[in-house]
């Protein structure tokens, strides 16, 4: 079976400390990403998990790398929709680079699924969307998915 990938770059005006701490902040991200957050302590090897705002949780995984203010992948599965599930895992990297005044963001998802990749094609730019919106100006852009 043949990688899918989806890519997002954006650009936000906000330091690399900052964007990590709202990558990794559950009630930080929380605000973006409609209500719900992430629980780790994003060391390598540690669990991962998305959680909807009832205490669901909807995704899992594990810390592969942790560079504060640089790098973090995840190992990502989703956890509510069989579909997605059965699809097994994924691989989700965030890479932040330091650009003129503003800090480039890049979001690669890998996925041996197409269902997988085409639900998270949908969800990433908005939640991205949210994230530099929140960061620049303090509100999001879109408040509901």
């Amino acid at each position: 079976m043949s990688s899918d990938t989806f890519v997002y770059v954006t650009y936000i005006r906000t330091t690399p400390e900052k964007l990590w701490d709202a990558l990794t902040n559950p009630e930080f991200v929380r605000r973006y990403w409609f209500g719900m957050h992430q629980e780790s302590d994003w060391k390598v090897g540690s669990a991962w998990k998305m959680l909807f705002s009832d205490g669901r949780v909807a995704d899992s995984g594990e810390v592969l790398e942790a560079e504060p203010g640089k790098r973090l992948v995840l190992k990502w599965r989703n956890e509510f929709r069989d579909d997605l599930k059965d699809e097994g895992w994924s691989r989700c990297t965030y890479e932040i680079e330091t650009h003129a005044e503003a800090v480039k963001l890049t979001v690669t998802h890998v996925s041996e699924g197409r269902k997988f990749i085409e639900a998270v094609s949908g969800g990433w730019p908005k939640i991205l969307s949210n994230l530099k919106s929140l960061l620049e100006t303090g509100a999001v852009a879109f408040t509901t998915k």
